[in-house]
């Protein structure tokens, strides 16, 4: 049989690189500046509120992005999706940099897209791993929820909020020219398993670089191609597999989103923070996120190896393994129950201790083990998402995108009132609430979601 992948393991972890440094961007973009929403009130002379509508609209980007590209990623390559979205965040983060206006930070948010190369180059039986590298470097709460509000808190006091954009330009730009030298075609719908020449405008500029197609091949020029459908990533959702597990993703960054948006306003208000240690505030926070990497990758892949070894069926990292006809949601989901369950009691439980004004210490202790537990939770539900759809897996992920964005939206552009209105405990108490209908819906998906995704396998081959 051919091997899943021709690219060596070191070749593998060399693109996982550079698509977590461009993955980074899109959590990056909000949390840098979140030590910096005080500061931007004033400067600007706009409400909390108002700011806080920044970030709604940056999640609105992020909504109507993924229909745009997620398909195209699948059918017309990696490469030129990362390219134009990147030079596009460039060209934003600039001219918000220079108009120095509410509106233009209102409207000038950009988004960045990645867990396809991921399922293009690991096989099922290890890419837990590798899609846990990924949140390490990038998405979620790992390095940006860490660095982002440290960066943002010490750019801002220093030298002013604009440096947040200058910084985010520069950094994106340096990103953008690795992506065009280094980053090769993955899309397997074009290269195969790596073997396959892409078209001329897919390759690296220097050709001699993790070139593994087959020498005077050509038959890249036979593939069928289609047109992308920008509405692929809407599609996913009407299968109901798909819809449980990704609206349980949504409701779950709600709460994160929340508690970020959220965490330097308050702070700065009960503990009388200046915008520099606003920003220290959230590295708990992230460093708890970076821990739970160092092992929920093995956690992964040691309980997708024992639910194909209970079953008699073999786990080949070199070849792969059929998941069509294997209960991949038992495998992956086996592992979220206790995270979930101390993420729930961390949140109400941070919650309170805001409320009541318990020293400065309990609070980031409880923000440690809840990013552990949070970051965890989402390295298993992002690699239970790519298994299910591994045939779209940039469409798939796009799809999640849409959802998790339009809920945070909805809700942070709220936040602040349900604050005013219920107080610091009860609205952490209502987001633990929003956890527990997240652990009833992987459990929905954990019973139901293979029948589920069986039949509609079935019934689209009828």
């Amino acid at each position: 049989m051919d091997r899943y992948s021709v690219f060596t393991k070191a070749e593998k972890w060399c693109i996982v690189s550079m698509v977590s440094y461009a993955a980074w961007f899109s959590t990056l973009s909000s949390f840098i500046y979140f030590p910096a929403v005080h500061l931007l009130s004033e400067d600007l002379s706009v409400s909390v509120d108002k700011i806080n509508l920044t970030i709604t609209s940056y999640m609105a980007v992020a909504t109507i992005a993924p229909t745009l590209v997620g398909d195209a990623a699948d059918v017309l390559g990696r490469r030129p999706v990362y390219m134009v979205t990147l030079s596009l965040y460039v060209v934003a983060n600039i001219v918000i940099a220079l108009s120095k206006s509410y509106n233009a930070l209102l409207g000038l948010r950009t988004f960045s897209v990645a867990y396809g190369v991921i399922t293009d180059v690991a096989s099922p039986a290890e890419r837990g791993s590798f899609v846990s590298a990924v949140s390490f470097a990038s998405v979620s709460i790992t390095i940006a929820p860490s660095i982002g509000p440290i960066l943002g808190g010490a750019l801002s006091y220093a030298a002013g909020w604009t440096w947040i954009f200058w910084f985010l330009s520069i950094a994106a730009g340096l990103c953008l020219v690795i992506i065009i030298l280094f980053l090769p075609e993955t899309s397997r719908s074009i290269v195969g398993n790596g073997s396959v020449r892409p078209p001329k405008h897919l390759r690296l500029p220097i050709p001699t670089l993790m070139r593994r197609w087959v020498p005077d091949s050509d038959q890249s020029a036979q593939q069928a191609r289609r047109i992308p459908n920008p509405l692929k990533s809407l599609t996913i959702l009407t299968r109901k597999d798909n819809a449980t597990i990704i609206f349980a993703c949504g409701l779950l960054y709600v709460v994160y989103t929340c508690i970020n948006a959220s965490l330097s306003v308050l702070f700065i208000n009960i503990y009388n923070l200046n915008q520099w240690q606003a920003g220290i505030i959230y590295l708990p926070f992230g460093v708890g996120g970076m821990v739970s990497t160092f092992f929920s990758g093995p956690l992964l892949d040691r309980a997708y190896r024992r639910a194909r070894t209970k079953r008699d069926l073999s786990t080949d990292k070199v070849v792969g393994d059929d998941l069509d006809n294997f209960p991949i949601e038992k495998a992956r989901l086996s592992v979220i129950w206790t995270p979930l369950i101390i993420t729930t009691m961390t949140i109400i439980a941070f919650g309170w201790t805001l409320h009541y004004n318990k020293h400065i210490s309990i609070p980031l202790v409880l923000q440690f083990v809840a990013g552990l537990c949070m970051q965890l939770d989402f390295s298993i539900y992002n690699t239970l998402l790519v298994d299910k759809n591994h045939r779209t897996p940039a469409a798939a992920q796009a799809s999640s995108n849409i959802v998790r964005c339009t809920l945070a939206a909805i809700t942070v552009s709220f936040l602040q009132n349900l604050i005013d209105a219920l107080g610091i405990g009860w609205t952490f108490t209502f987001m633990g609430g929003l956890c527990l209908v997240v652990l009833g819906l992987f459990l929905v998906d954990y019973q139901k979601g293979t029948q589920w995704r069986q039949w509609r396998i079935a019934s689209d081959s009828s």
